[in-house]
C-alpha cells in the first residue's frame, strides 16, 4: 500500500505541518514534474518516491496525511536540460527545497552533485545520470514555533546602538567559561560569559555573519580548508547544521530571546545576492535544479551563462516575482518567527539593480520599503557590488543605514598620517553629510566601522603594511591590497617596547575615534582583546585559530586595553552630544551660546578655511556645545549635554595646543589622553583654564569636559602632563 497523498495547496511553500499532516508546496515555472522523495531519520535511505499530484499557478503541490514534524525529504525536478536555453533540470539530482525550515546533514562534495560529466569534453553541456542522494543535506519538516517571548524585544534606536560584528563559531570555540558542549554553536551566544562580556562593552546590538545553511567550495575541501565565513548560502531558511549543538532550530530563537532579555538586539547579515552554486560549471543543489531560468540572473545573449554581480559566479534574479517572495517571506520568517531585529545585507547593490542598474525604486527595495514588518526592523546595506557602477555609498533609500567605506578609510589615513585627509576625516566623525543628509537621512545612516570581519584586525592595522595570506594556500594572492595600515616600524611581532607602545597607542586612537564620531560604530569581535590573524586580511577559509578569539591568552597590556574599550563605550553612552539623531552644521542650535561643533587649530582660534588644505595639517580640534535646542528623545528626554573638547594629533611629534579662548568655556579637565593607558582617574583629572596651552603628545587624541573648578597656577604644576616629544619645528 503506498502512501497518502491529497492535491493539497499551492501555499504557503515549503513543507507547513498543520497538526493533521503536511502539506509540500515547491514554485518551479518550467519543470514538467516534481517528485516529493522521504528519507529514513539518517538521511540515508530514499524510503518514499512521489509524484506531486497538482500544478497551480507554476507552484507544485500536494499533502501528505501521514507526515509528520521530523521526517527528511527533498526533490527531484523533471525538465529538459537545455543549458543554452537557461534550463538545467536533472531528476537524478535530489535538491534541497528552497523553503526549508531546517537541514540535516552537510553537503559531501562529490562528482555526482554536478548535473553535467566533469570528465566530459562538452563540460556543462552533457548530463549526468549518477544519482547524489547519499552526499546532499535534507530538508526536515518543523513544527513552526508561535507566539513571542514574554519579554517584550530591547527597543534600541539608532543613535544609541553599538554594533558588534560577530562570527557564531569564532565567538565562544576556545571559550573556557562556555559549557563544552555548547562552544562554537548558536547556543553558547545565549550563555551568561558571552552575554557579560557584550553587556561590559557596552554592546546592545550584534550582527551575526551569516548563519543560514552554506556550502563548502570543492577547492576548499581539496585543500583541508573551509568556508568559515559563511557567504555561500544554499538556503535562505534553515540554520546552518554546523552552528547547531543539536537538531532543534528552536536553539536559535531561545539565542534571540536571552539576547532580549539582556537588552541586545540581534541582526543577521544575509546573503541573498548571490548562491553557493556558483558558475556554469557549479553543482546543482537546489535553485539550480529547480529552476534554474527562473530564480538567476542569466546572460541575455547566451543563457548557459550567468550575469554575475558579485564576483561569485551568479546573482539571484530578485526581479522575478517569486524569487522576489522568497527572499520577502525569508526576512519575514526571521524577524516574525526567529524573532531577530534586523539585517545586514551582503552586496545590496545587487538587490538593487532593476534589472541591469541600481534604483532606489527596484523591486526589492521598494517591497522593503512598504512591507508592515520589514520596514520597522533595523536594515544596514553593503552598498556595493563588482557590478557596473557597483558602488552606492549613500545612495540607498530612507529608512536604510550603510557600511561606510568611506569613514574607515579616512580614519585609518589620519591616524597613519597621511596629508591632505584631514577635511575628509573632519566630515566622516561628524556622520558623513555629505553623502546622507537627503531625503530626510540622519547620522544613524552611515555605519562606522575601522575593521571588519573583511580585512586586517584593529591589531593588526597596527602590525602590518602588507596581507600574509599564505595559509590561504592561494601563494598570497588574494585578498586585498588597499589596507591603509601603518605597522609601527616593523612588519609584525615584535620585542620592540617602543614599537609595541605605540601600536597601543594607536589602537587606542582608533577606538576613541570609533566612539566619539557620530554615526553608528560597529566594533568587530576580538577587537577588543587584541585578536590578531597574523597578517591575513582575508580570513574566509580558516576556521581555526587564525580566526577564533582567544580568550586565554592575555597581557597586561591586553587588559588595559579592554579596559579602555569599556571606558569610552560608557563615555558615550553617558553623553548624548556623542550620539546626536541630527549632523551639524557649525552654527547654534535655538539660543543656545555654543555652536553645535567648532572646528579648532592649535593656535587657539576657529580653524581657517584655508587650514583644511595645508599638506602638513594633521593636527585639529573640536569643541562641542552640548546644547541641543527643541531636539528631544522619542520620549521628550532634552538631549542637553556637557561642553566637550576633542584634540586630535596625528603629527609624529607633539603639538602645543592652545585650549579656546572664554567664549567657548572657562575652565577644562581632561579625562583622557590616549598617550597614557587608561583614562585619568577622578582625582588626577588635570585642569585648564580657557587660553592655556595643553601639551598634546604625537599621535595622540585627548578629551575634556566644561569644569566648574579652574586650576590655581604656580611657577610649576605637577598636575600637567610631561611633553614626551619636542614640539615639531615650524
Amino acid at each position: 500500500m503506498g502512501v497518502v497523498v491529497w492535491p493539497g495547496r499551492p501555499y504557503p511553500l515549503g513543507a507547513s505541518w498543520d497538526g493533521k499532516g503536511t502539506n509540500f508546496a515547491l514554485f518551479s515555472a518550467n519543470a514538467e514534474s516534481v517528485e516529493l522523495c522521504l528519507f529514513d531519520p539518517q538521511g540515508k535511505k530514499e524510503t518514499e518516491r512521489i509524484a506531486l499530484p497538482e500544478y497551480t499557478e507554476q507552484v507544485w503541490h500536494g499533502f501528505l496525511p501521514d507526515v509528520k514534524p521530523g521526517q527528511l525529504y527533498g526533490y527531484r525536478v523533471h525538465g529538459p536540460y537545455e543549458p543554452s536555453a537557461g534550463h538545467r533540470f536533472n531528476p537524478f539530482k535530489l535538491l534541497v527545497d528552497p523553503y526549508a525550515k531546517a537541514i540535516s546533514g552537510e553537503i559531501i562534495w562529490h562528482r555526482n552533485n554536478y548535473a553535467y560529466r566533469l570528465d566530459h569534453p562538452k563540460a556543462d553541456l552533457s548530463f549526468n545520470r549518477l544519482d547524489n542522494a547519499r552526499y546532499m543535506p535534507k530538508g526536515v519538516v518543523v513544527e513552526t514555533p508561535t507566539g513571542r517571548h514574554l519579554a517584550a524585544p530591547p527597543d534600541v534606536p539608532w543613535q544609541d546602538s553599538v554594533i558588534y560584528e560577530m562570527h557564531v563559531r569564532g565567538m565562544t570555540v576556545s571559550n573556557p567559561q562556555v559549557p563544552l558542549a555548547k562552544r562554537g554553536t548558536i547556543a553558547a551566544l545565549g550563555t551568561a560569559p558571552v552575554i557579560a562580556h557584550l553587556k561590559s562593552l557596552g554592546v546592545n546590538v550584534v550582527e551575526l555573519l551569516p548563519v543560514h545553511a552554506c556550502a563548502d567550495e570543492q577547492h576548499l575541501i581539496e585543500k583541508g580548508l573551509h568556508n568559515y565565513w559563511g557567504y555561500s548560502s544554499f538556503n535562505f531558511f534553515a540554520p546552518s547544521p554546523r552552528y547547531l549543538s543539536g537538531r532543534n532550530v528552536a536553539e536559535f530563537r531561545t539565542m534571540v530571546n536571552l539576547m532580549h532579555d539582556a537588552g541586545i538586539q540581534v541582526l543577521l547579515d544575509v546573503v541573498y545576492n548571490h548562491t553557493g552554486e556558483g558558475n556554469h560549471l557549479g553543482p546543482t543543489l537546489s535553485f539550480r535544479g529547480v529552476d534554474n531560468a527562473s530564480y538567476y540572473r542569466l546572460n541575455r545573449d547566451d543563457k548557459r551563462y550567468y550575469t554575475d554581480f558579485t564576483g561569485c559566479g551568479n546573482t539571484l534574479n530578485l526581479t522575478h516575482p517569486r524569487v522576489l517572495q522568497m527572499v520577502m517571506d525569508s526576512l519575514r520568517y526571521w524577524v516574525e518567527v526567529m524573532q531577530v531585529d534586523g539585517f545586514r545585507f551582503d552586496l545590496a547593490t545587487a538587490l538593487g539593480r532593476a534589472p541591469d542598474a541600481f534604483a532606489q525604486e527596484s523591486p526589492f527595495l521598494a517591497a522593503v520599503r512598504q512591507d508592515p514588518v520589514l520596514s520597522r526592523v533595523k536594515l544596514i546595506a553593503e552598498p556595493w557590488d563588482l557590478g557596473p557602477n557597483g558602488y552606492q555609498l549613500g545612495q540607498f533609500p530612507p529608512g536604510w543605514s550603510e557600511w561606510n567605506d568611506v569613514y574607515r578609510n579616512k580614519v585609518r589615513q589620519f591616524w597613519r598620517g597621511d596629508s591632505g585627509v584631514m577635511g575628509d576625516f573632519a566630515s566622516s566623525i561628524t556622520g558623513s553629510s555629505a553623502l546622507f543628509e537627503h531625503h530626510g537621512r540622519r547620522p544613524r545612516a552611515s555605519i562606522n566601522y575601522v575593521t571588519a570581519h573583511d580585512g586586517f584586525t584593529l591589531q593588526d592595522l597596527v602590525s602590518y603594511e602588507r596581507r600574509h595570506n599564505e595559509a590561504n594556500q592561494e601563494d598570497n594572492r588574494d585578498g586585498s591590497d588597499y589596507n591603509l595600515s601603518w605597522n609601527c616600524g616593523v612588519e609584525g611581532p615584535t620585542d620592540d617596547a617602543q614599537i609595541k607602545a605605540m601600536r597601543m597607542r594607536q589602537k587606542r586612537n582608533v577606538i576613541a575615534t570609533l566612539f566619539l564620531s557620530q554615526g553608528v560604530p560597529m566594533m568587530t569581535a576580538g577587537d577588543e582583546l587584541g585578536r590578531t590573524q597574523h597578517g591575513n586580511n582575508n580570513a574566509y577559509c580558516q576556521d581555526n585559530e587564525i580566526s577564533w578569539l582567544n580568550w586565554v591568552d592575555s597581557t597586561d597590556e591586553d587588559r588595559d586595553f579592554l579596559d579602555f574599550v569599556r571606558w569610552i563605550s560608557r563615555l558615550r553612552r553617558d553623553h548624548p552630544v556623542f550620539r546626536r539623531p541630527r549632523f551639524f552644521h557649525g552654527r547654534r542650535i535655538g539660543k543656545g551660546s555654543f555652536k553645535d561643533i567648532t572646528w579648532l587649530s592649535p593656535r587657539g582660534g576657529e580653524l581657517a578655511p584655508e587650514d583644511w588644505d595645508l599638506s602638513y595639517a594633521r593636527c585639529l580640534g573640536w569643541h562641542l556645545g552640548g546644547e541641543s535646542g527643541q531636539h528631544m528623545s522619542r520620549r521628550g528626554v532634552s538631549f542637553d549635554d556637557d561642553p566637550f573638547l576633542v584634540l586630535m594629533n596625528a603629527h609624529y611629534g607633539a603639538v602645543p595646543f592652545r585650549l579656546p579662548g572664554p567664549e567657548l568655556g572657562q575652565c577644562w579637565k581632561a579625562l583622557l589622553d590616549t598617550a597614557y593607558p587608561l583614562p585619568f582617574a577622578e582625582e588626577r583629572q588635570p585642569l585648564y583654564r580657557a587660553g592655556e596651552i595643553y601639551p598634546l603628545q604625537g599621535r595622540a587624541l585627548v578629551i575634556l569636559t566644561q569644569s566648574n573648578v579652574c586650576p590655581r597656577r604656580g611657577a610649576s604644576d605637577p598636575s600637567l602632563p610631561p611633553m614626551l616629544f619636542d614640539p615639531p619645528k615650524e
